[in-house]
């Protein structure tokens, strides 16, 4: 008999292949039961996230209430100042041009991959799927967001990575949950597919 893992030849009554250390009743099940998902490149371990932690400071001494000595009941004289619209924080629009044609205008936060999906304390503002009947890109394989107006992506751990071309820079492999800010211009393989920042 052979090991149905590696391929050994296995001595009678062999409970473990001594080339691979598999156990003969893995090698049975292997025989009897397809794998459920071939070539899926899903993430089952998720990203390690650092806790968020909220302190508010509380008064010693709480105030006593003061009793109103007046009441007003005509209207402000002046109006209120006007809040200038430079002070409102912008989300700038960027443009996803992919090599499938499709074109993405995003603001904020978002999800690309064949089948994007958020983990459960997630929330994203878009999630952008790639048509890709290979399976090169992950269902989750990479996310995006701004800060101070610039575009950023980080790699989910995607199985086949990803790798980004600045503009006028050597390419770069991506190292999986780290951010990098990316000018426009920038181009972004997603394993057989790609994309540019306008």
């Amino acid at each position: 008999m052979t090991c149905q893992i590696c391929g050994a030849w296995l001595p009678v009554g062999a409970m473990f292949c001594g080339e691979c250390g598999s156990s003969r009743t893995a090698t049975v099940a292997s025989r009897k039961r397809p794998d459920p998902r071939p070539n899926d490149t899903t993430i089952i371990a998720r990203l390690p996230r650092s806790p968020v932690v909220i302190s508010v400071p509380i008064p010693v001494a709480v105030p006593v209430p003061v009793r109103a000595a007046a009441v007003v009941t005509a209207a402000p004289t002046t109006a209120p100042a006007a809040v200038p619209m430079a002070a409102l924080p912008t989300r700038a629009t960027f443009v996803l041009k992919f090599s499938t044609g499709q074109r993405v205008s995003v603001h904020g936060s978002g999800l690309i991959g064949r089948k994007p999906l958020p983990q459960p304390d997630e929330i994203f503002d878009e999630l952008i799927r790639v048509a890709d009947a290979d399976r090169s890109v992950s269902k989750t394989h990479l996310e995006f967001g701004q800060h101070d107006g610039e575009f950023w992506v980080s790699d989910r751990v995607s199985g086949n990575g990803t790798v980004i071309r600045r503009p006028g820079e050597t390419a770069e492999q991506l190292e999986p949950g780290r951010r990098y800010v990316l000018p426009r211009g920038t181009r972004v393989e997603i394993a057989d597919h790609s994309f540019s920042v306008a």
